[in-house]
């Protein structure tokens, strides 16, 4: 079993920044990749960003580029997900996923997944 818990989401104004965690647990050590989605009411689940935990290889979203930062803290097993500039359209459930099989932003590439943290941007 792999546990994901988020933490870090709140409410901002726009063109503020949020700092986005993910602790991991359990049995880890088969997790190459960890990403970031998220999920707005009545909208699709979007890949935010990727990494893998290794090579720190990463891969971003075309609508979060040049704001959002994806990393991984090795030695406290905790991903990261910096967010700055902050729009309202970025307002959605944010989830944290990770699985074994490739860098990727498509959601049946992760088998684990937390319970989201909700961020809210106003205008």
């Amino acid at each position: 079993q792999v546990h994901l818990v988020e933490s870090g989401g709140g409410s901002v104004q726009a063109g503020g920044s949020l700092r986005l965690s993910c602790a991991a647990s359990g049995s880890t050590h088969n997790i190459y990749f960890m990403a970031w989605f998220r999920q707005a009411p009545g909208k699709e689940r979007e890949g935010v960003a990727t990494i893998n935990t290794d090579r720190d290889v990463t891969y971003v979203a075309d609508s979060v580029k040049g704001r959002f930062t994806i990393s991984h803290d090795n030695a406290k097993n905790t991903l990261h997900l910096q967010m700055d500039s902050l729009k309202p359209e970025d307002t959605s459930m944010y989830y944290c996923a990770a699985g074994s099989t490739a860098l990727s932003l498509r959601h049946y590439n992760y088998p684990y997944w937390g319970q989201g943290t909700q961020v809210t941007v106003s205008s």
